[in-house]
């Protein structure tokens, strides 16, 4: 059996009765009933993903998982290609919003080249961990953007390293993403697996003018004409229009499924890589958090498709994992108010009159 196989068949339910545990102990806590709103949700969900009656916070950490597609060839971003590598370096060194939100924040940072187009595997980048499937994707107006082994192999290196990270320690995993151009693939597997109109689902990306946008909205539309027939199952839509590092992302939202560590997806790019790992396991967002609602294209649109609601509204678009940290944050925050808030009876504080 493939690791993807066992994974896939490790993955059970949420623990309800976890759930209901920590929903008692909020109801002990000197406070109204309810009056934390939606960080209640969160840690009710954390302790139902974790089966965990006791909600027990451990470390977080983050994964940006970058390479490069061939599909920048069709001029559909703003930025040359040679940025991906060159932030690959910027990230690893600690100069990136997420570098300095994973510092801020005490969270481990990996960073895994899964595919970039400039290789520095020969003069390893300090930091960077190297799992790369090839340099870039094809460009999927030439066909397929990855054949089903490299897929397959892309996904199995994201549950490799959700692996590692929850062997680590790790109680709360976020991911993110870097490559020029992903947005495009994003765009289009979103637009597969929602049959929202590219025109609705495609944005600027890093930046695009008018006349970019309506390259790239072509792109998409052409690109889901040509695999038309071979949109059936998540890993045949991924390998026709995805991305190496979306296959990873998906693969850690598998693997923390399996592992029963939430993992919390980061925008758009990484919403794309999350509903290829729903489409792959059916219920699988019930073991995920999703970030923010990014300012990017028509992520607004798939997330009410999905009916999921993001933690956070902040109007971002960077990519990274900058949103997955923040609302790991805010999770981590409820974590705290539940176990260090006295409860009524402890602190003699008079209850609800009934």
């Amino acid at each position: 059996m493939t690791l993807l196989a066992q994974t896939i068949a490790s993955i059970r339910p949420l623990d309800n009765e976890a759930a209901w545990a920590v929903d008692a102990r909020l109801n002990s806590l000197t406070k109204p009933i309810a009056s934390l709103g939606h960080l209640e949700h969160l840690i009710r969900r954390y302790a139902a993903i974790r089966h965990d009656e006791s909600a027990r916070p451990g470390r977080g950490a983050i994964a940006v998982f970058v390479a490069d597609h061939g599909v920048a060839a069709e001029g559909v971003s703003a930025y040359p290609q040679a940025v991906t590598a060159e932030m690959l370096r910027n990230i690893a060194a600690g100069g990136a919003a997420i570098s300095v939100l994973a510092r801020r924040f005490g969270y481990e940072l990996k960073v895994v080249d899964v595919g970039v187009k400039v290789d520095t595997s020969a003069t390893p980048l300090a930091g960077v961990i190297y799992r790369r499937i090839g340099a870039g994707t094809r460009n999927f107006l030439d066909g397929p953007a990855m054949t089903q082994g490299e897929t397959t192999r892309a996904i199995e290196v994201g549950i490799e390293i959700a692996r590692d990270l929850a062997n680590r320690g790790a109680t709360l995993i976020g991911i993110g993403d870097m490559g020029i151009a992903n947005s495009t693939p994003a765009a289009a597997l979103l637009c597969a697996l929602t049959g929202i109109a590219p025109d609705a689902m495609v944005g600027r990306g890093t930046g695009l003018d008018d006349a970019g946008v309506r390259r790239k909205t072509e792109v998409v539309a052409r690109g889901l004409e040509i695999h038309r027939t071979a949109l059936t199952s998540g890993e045949a839509i991924l390998a026709a229009l995805g991305g190496f590092e979306i296959a990873a992302m998906a693969g850690v939202c598998l693997g923390g499924a399996a592992l029963k560590v939430p993992v919390v997806v980061d925008g758009y790019i990484s919403t794309s890589a999350a509903a290829v790992a729903e489409k792959i396991h059916p219920g699988l967002f019930d073991h995920l958090f999703f970030s923010h609602r990014s300012a990017e294209g028509g992520h607004a649109l798939a997330l009410e498709h999905f009916k999921v609601r993001p933690v956070l509204d902040l109007d971002l678009r960077l990519g990274e994992g900058t949103g997955a940290a923040l609302a790991m944050n805010v999770i981590d925050s409820a974590l705290d108010l539940l176990h260090n808030m006295a409860t009524f009876e402890g602190a003699g504080v008079s209850g609800k009159v009934r």
